[in-house]
């Protein structure tokens, strides 16, 4: 996945994989509604498709490089079409269900191929946001269409299978599999920091179920709290993920320029807020707002999320990882929704979640402040690249700001002033206190002669 190919297949096959999630709340609302399952049971089944979709990730995870993105992409959108497709048509929960969990693995697939790409992208922050743009535009004008179409719990799922189909035909974009001498070359590398990956995996599984136990019950907030009915909410939800559109393109636009701690610690913290506003809703008024202040916010701080998972790993197995942890998370979400709303009711279901949205704010930001991953910018250094890699950015012409300074911990370099294509060799020397060869920490410098 080294190679840089165009972002518009891989943000297609995203879209596909990410949409059934997106549906959440109006299929397990349908689920319960049409098939006369309770809340937690509709809310088991969500959460049953949703740990398909994990599985698949997790099996995928260092893979996706071996198999080429073009085999598992298509494997998996045939599965999503197959599955949903299947749920669409079932009229018994069993057979749903079946359906579910296969189309949730095809989910799952299409997901970790995007992941994977995604993090060998020469920005990957940038086509994560193009990625939750296009899926937010998509959900959004199901939203508006669903409500006025009845179907029962069939549209959905029929929604879902037919994007898998309409994206099968940018796979052929997708590259192939890889040499098996180029493979085990790139593949036996050790999976680089562990640590900060492991705390990031572990602060999305927790952030990720929070927001997905308030996402697998708002429509029912909205209905039976709020008193609204299924147009009015479908209507909400379209406003919101179309204020999730907005909040993407600002992300887009601030890219690098207040780093990733900032929206990812600041954008947690307004999340918290906004659950509670939106679980403790009355009217419309206050469903609206929370609802649209969590969706513009919500995508901003998944798409530096998901840009610093791949910044860990250029192979993008940490992407994968990551967002298959996140998938868990996200799958147990309308379980614990259904449970929590129920037991204690739904402002008391939205302290909780805010609590726990806030508690995982710190660890993940911590990652984000001390994690020497690829930068945002694009054509800037690796900050432990060392001198080799600063050598490369003076000659090429890359951003001065990029290049680690001296007295950092990472390798020392200064800058190279070069007026010429023409580097004198006598002038490379090591800041060794001896002058001579084997020190760790080198820089170099040269004049015009």
């Amino acid at each position: 996945m080294s190679s840089r190919r165009a972002a518009w297949p891989l943000v297609a096959v995203f879209t596909a994989g990410y949409l059934a999630s997106y549906l959440l709340p109006t299929i397990v609302g349908r689920l319960s509604v049409h098939l006369g399952l309770t809340p937690a049971q509709a809310g088991l089944v969500g959460s049953a498709l949703l740990l398909s979709s994990a599985s698949a990730g997790f099996t995928l995870a260092g893979r996706v490089e071996r198999y080429g993105s073009r085999t598992p992409a298509r494997a998996g959108l045939v599965l999503a079409a197959v599955g949903y497709g299947s749920a669409a048509l079932a009229g018994s929960v069993p057979l749903v269900v079946a359906s579910v969990v296969v189309g949730g693995f095809g989910s799952g697939a299409a997901t970790a191929v995007a992941a994977a790409g995604i993090a060998a992208q020469h920005d990957p922050h940038r086509t994560s946001s193009l990625g939750l743009l296009t899926v937010s535009a998509t959900a959004g004008a199901l939203y508006l269409t669903i409500p006025h179409l009845g179907g029962g719990h069939r549209l959905p799922f029929a929604a879902i299978a037919l994007v898998a189909l309409l994206v099968w035909p940018a796979t052929s974009r997708l590259n192939g599999p890889t040499a098996p001498e180029e493979s085990t070359s790139r593949i036996t590398g050790r999976l680089p920091h562990r640590r900060s990956g492991l705390v990031l995996a572990g602060g999305m599984l927790v952030w990720s179920m929070a927001q997905n136990a308030l996402w697998g019950v708002s429509s029912r907030i909205g209905v039976v709290q709020a008193g609204l009915t299924e147009v009015t909410v479908g209507a909400v939800f379209a406003a919101a993920l179309g204020a999730g559109l907005l909040g993407v393109m600002g992300a887009g636009v601030l890219g690098a320029r207040a780093g990733r701690a900032v929206p990812i610690g600041l954008g947690t913290v307004v999340i918290a807020g906004s659950i509670v506003v939106s679980s403790s809703a009355r009217d419309l008024g206050s469903f609206a707002t929370g609802e649209i202040l969590w969706n513009t916010v919500y995508p901003v701080v998944l798409s530096y999320l998901i840009g610093l998972a791949a910044s860990l790993d250029v192979r993008g197995r940490w992407a994968v990882l990551a967002g298959s942890a996140s998938s868990v998370g996200v799958a147990c979400g309308p379980l614990l929704g259904s449970v929590l709303s129920e037991e204690a009711g739904y402002p008391a279901m939205g302290l909780i979640l805010g609590a726990a949205t806030l508690l995982v704010a710190a660890p993940v930001t911590a990652v984000a402040l001390h994690t020497g991953g690829r930068p945002l910018v694009p054509g800037s250094v690796r900050r432990r690249g060392g001198a080799p890699a600063a050598l490369l950015a003076a000659t090429t012409g890359s951003l001065s700001g990029a290049v680690p300074k001296l007295g950092s911990p990472e390798q020392a370099v200064t800058e190279l002033r070069v007026r010429r294509r023409r580097l004198v060799r006598s002038a490379i020397r090591t800041a060794g206190p001896d002058g001579g060869p084997g020190q760790s920490n080198a820089y170099a410098s040269t004049s015009d002669r």
